[in-house]
């Protein structure tokens, strides 16, 4: 795919503003201390996997409506030192995985929690083991369009209070630093990630790339590619519900948790993703309140972005960060 967004020159300078509700705010405090009424941790069990140099265990954590959150807690094997930690939140279509699955950030030295999707698991990868409990709103199937016309049944406002309350849980798990807690994440989970950088206050790091969830409006005019491509068909075929799908999408956009947003951040885009625009990830580290940033641009590549090199490098930034 040749490049088809804005010039680089126009991307570091593209700073829109993006629609947001009066209640934006309000909005999301209600919905976290709804949440947080329950404590966060539900269950930690050893899991075995065979792997001699990391410990793991299976946590299931209170998320949006209590529902239970499955999440995988690596750590590197026999240590008992509080470490700095990662949660880590999946793409599009994945879940947790299988135990093991992702070691960078144990073997870099973190703890690390790797978040399940609810209601996700089905498209890529080794499944997931979150359901859904309160789907069923008016809308599509799909977890992009679930729910999408009124914001307070909408998929991702469960998925952004899962995503939060993952930091809430890694903070009360043993061998934890709970002022060391970075979120991390490509794709679904760069714009989850995302979020939690703007709705918690204290976190330590954020590491986003490809971001979804980032300035829908432009998205939605540039790509038909998954997900956003779902939103589309949706409009097309419920072809009066633009207000309410905007109004919805308004409070999800990454642009207005950016801005709310001040942990030192790293984000990754590629130049030719069609998935994710690189104007729309530009538009939210352009808009990012924090003024510890950076941005790795690949030029010649696409949604999968600097992959290897990429992680590297986000390693060598957060260990810099985290010292």
């Amino acid at each position: 795919m040749p490049a088809f967004d804005l010039p680089l020159p126009e991307l570091e300078r593209y700073a829109p503003e993006v629609a947001e509700p009066d209640d934006f705010d309000a909005f999301w405090t209600e919905t976290l201390a709804e949440a947080r009424t329950v404590p966060p941790v539900l269950q930690v069990r050893p899991e075995p996997t065979g792997l001699a140099l990391v410990d793991t265990w299976d946590v299931t954590f209170a998320g949006f409506g209590g529902a239970p959150i499955r999440a995988w807690y690596t750590r590197p094997a026999g240590t008992a030192a509080e470490l700095p930690a990662v949660v880590e939140f999946a793409g599009y279509g994945r879940g947790r995985g299988l135990p093991g699955e992702r070691l960078v950030w144990p073997a870099a030295g973190y703890a690390h929690l790797l978040m399940d999707v609810r209601g996700q698991g089905d498209q890529y990868g080794n499944g997931g083991d979150t359901p859904d409990p309160h789907r069923g709103a008016a809308g599509g199937h799909r977890p992009a369009t679930q729910g999408i016309l009124d914001p307070r049944e909408y998929y991702y406002r469960r998925l952004v209070t899962d995503a939060v309350r993952a930091v809430d849980a890694v903070r009360a798990l043993p061998g934890v630093d709970p002022a060391r807690v970075a979120a991390a994440g490509n794709s679904q989970g760069g714009g989850l990630a995302l979020a939690v950088a703007g709705l918690v206050p204290d976190l330590h790091a954020l590491l986003a790339s490809a971001p979804f969830l980032c300035h829908f409006e432009r998205a939605l005019a540039l790509t038909d590619a998954s997900p956003y491509g779902e939103i589309a068909q949706f409009l097309a075929v419920h072809r009066t519900a633009h207000a309410r799908v905007r109004r919805t999408l308004s409070y999800l956009d990454g642009v207005s948790f950016a801005r709310r947003a001040t942990a030192p951040a790293h984000f990754g885009v590629g130049l030719r993703d069609i998935v994710c625009p690189p104007s729309t990830a530009f538009a939210a580290y352009n808009r990012y309140g924090g003024t510890d940033k950076t941005v790795h641009v690949y030029e010649f590549n696409g949604h999968e972005g600097g992959e290897a090199l990429h992680t590297l490098r986000q390693v060598t930034w957060l260990a810099k960060v985290s010292t």
